[in-house]
């Protein structure tokens, strides 16, 4: 005697809308990169010129979080695409802390 299998959750995220909201979360990051380009050209023309950790930071930020969008569009994961949104928005504001 079989028993059937059982049906996932209904709250379960499905795995199409996962990879869709990474998907647009690679055109967040790009204008989370433009934000930070700007603010950090905007303290090089403007401020004392130098560049600190926390920029460097930043654009480190960008990267981890294209990373984590790759790895969310291969095996999508629901904190993967909150690390991919979370690591673009603070790339901006890491570089306004300069």
């Amino acid at each position: 005697m079989t028993t059937p299998a059982p049906a996932p959750a209904s709250t379960a995220p499905n795995t199409r809308a996962l990879r869709l909201t990474a998907a647009g979360g690679f055109l967040f990051l790009a204008v989370c990169f433009v934000a930070t380009v700007v603010v950090v050209l905007e303290d090089a023309i403007g401020g004392d010129g130098a560049a600190t950790g926390f920029i460097t930071a930043g654009f480190w930020g960008l990267g981890l979080g294209a990373l984590a969008g790759v790895a969310a569009l291969i095996a999508p994961r629901k904190g993967l695409v909150i690390a991919q949104y979370t690591l673009a928005i603070t790339a901006p504001l890491l570089a306004l802390m300069d």
